[in-house]
C-alpha cells in the first residue's frame, strides 16, 4: 500500500473511531485496514491509535499527525478530481457544524439530494448553537448566524434571516396586542428571554424605525438559553419572543401562534459559512457550499 493510501486509511480510522466502520467506508477487509495501521506505524516509528475493545482514539502522537495527514489526503483528493469530471469527482469526508434548528428543519431534510448528486461524499454533521473552534474541533466548515466575531477564518456570506414578533393566543387573550415596542413594558407585556451562549447576557428586545436600530429591556420570568426552548415557552404562553420567520412559519399558518408588532421588526440577521483560509478549500467544500446556499435561499430567506 503507497504512503498516501496508508494516510487515507488512517485518517479515516480516526474519523470513525473505529477499525470496523472505517472498513466499511473504505470498502476494504477489517484485516487490511489492521495491516496498514501497523505499515504506518512502523514506518513512523510511532504509536499513532490506542486502541480498547470498544473504541480507537488517536495517541498525543496520532494527534499531532493526524491534522498533516488530513491534509496531505485533502490535497490529493483535490488533485485527483481535476480528473474526474462532474459532480462524480468530488469525494470525501467534509465535517460541517450547524445551527440546531437550521440544521435539524432545514438542511438535513434536504441532504439526501445533496449526497445523490455526490456519492463518493460523506458528510459528518453536528448541530449546536454554541461557539467551537473549527481547527481544534476537527470542522471544515461552520454555518453562524448573527454577527461575528474577528476569528482570521474565510466567511461566505449565505444571506439574512428575516425576524418576527410572535406571541401565542393564549398570551394575548390575557395581555392584550402590543401596540408599540417603547410601550410594552407599561401594557403589562412580558417577553421569554434568550440569554445568548455567545455573550452570556439577555439580549434586548429589538426593532428598526426610521432607519435607526432601538433595544429596549423587558422582564420576563423565563430565561432559556436555546430557540428550542424559545419557541416551545412562546407556545404555552408565558411571552412574546423575536425569532426567525422560518423557524415558526408552520405555527403561523396553523394558528399557533400570531405575529404581532409587524412594522416594528428587529434587523435582518447575516448568516455567514465559516472556514479556514481559501488556500485549504477544496473542492468538496465549494459544491457544498454552493448548495447550502440554494438550500437556505428556497427554505430560509424571507422578505
Amino acid at each position: 500500500m503507497d504512503r498516501v493510501d496508508l494516510l487515507r486509511v488512517f485518517t479515516c480510522v480516526v474519523d470513525m473511531a473505529s477499525f470496523t466502520r472505517a472498513a466499511s467506508m473504505l470498502d476494504m477487509p477489517r484485516s487490511s485496514v489492521s495491516a496498514a495501521i501497523r505499515e504506518l506505524e512502523e514506518r513512523l516509528g510511532a504509536r499513532l491509535l490506542a486502541r480498547t475493545t470498544r473504541t480507537v482514539t488517536p495517541t498525543p502522537d496520532g494527534e499531532a499527525f493526524y491534522a498533516h495527514a488530513q491534509r496531505l489526503v485533502m490535497d490529493m483528493e483535490e488533485a485527483e478530481s481535476l480528473f474526474r469530471p462532474g459532480a462524480a469527482g468530488v469525494r470525501g469526508m467534509l465535517r460541517v457544524n450547524l445551527p440546531a434548528r437550521l440544521g435539524r428543519l432545514v438542511v438535513a431534510p434536504a441532504l439526501p439530494d445533496f449526497l445523490a448528486v455526490h456519492p463518493a461524499m460523506q458528510i459528518t454533521l453536528g448541530m449546536t448553537d454554541r461557539p467551537i473552534n473549527l481547527t481544534g474541533d476537527g470542522v471544515d466548515c461552520a454555518l453562524r448566524v448573527g454577527a461575528l466575531r474577528s476569528s482570521g477564518l474565510v466567511a461566505r456570506p449565505m444571506g439574512e434571516l428575516t425576524l418576527v414578533n410572535v406571541a401565542s393566543p393564549a398570551y394575548l387573550a390575557r395581555h392584550g396586542m402590543p401596540q408599540h415596542p417603547e410601550t410594552l413594558a407599561a401594557e403589562g407585556h412580558e417577553a421569554v428571554l434568550y440569554a445568548s451562549a455567545t455573550l452570556g447576557r439577555v439580549e434586548p428586545w429589538e426593532w428598526q424605525e426610521a432607519g435607526a436600530t432601538h433595544l429596549v429591556e423587558l422582564p420576563g420570568r423565563v430565561t432559556v438559553e436555546c430557540s428550542e426552548a424559545q419557541i416551545a415557552c412562546c407556545l404555552a404562553g408565558l411571552g412574546l419572543i423575536q425569532v426567525p420567520l422560518y423557524d415558526v412559519r408552520a405555527h403561523l399558518v396553523a394558528g399557533d401562534l400570531v405575529e404581532v408588532l409587524p412594522h416594528w421588526r428587529a434587523a435582518p440577521m447575516p448568516m455567514a459559512l465559516l472556514y479556514p483560509h481559501r488556500r485549504h478549500l477544496s473542492a468538496r467544500l465549494r459544491v457544498f457550499a454552493d448548495w447550502l446556499h440554494g438550500v437556505l435561499s428556497c427554505h430560509v430567506l424571507d422578505t
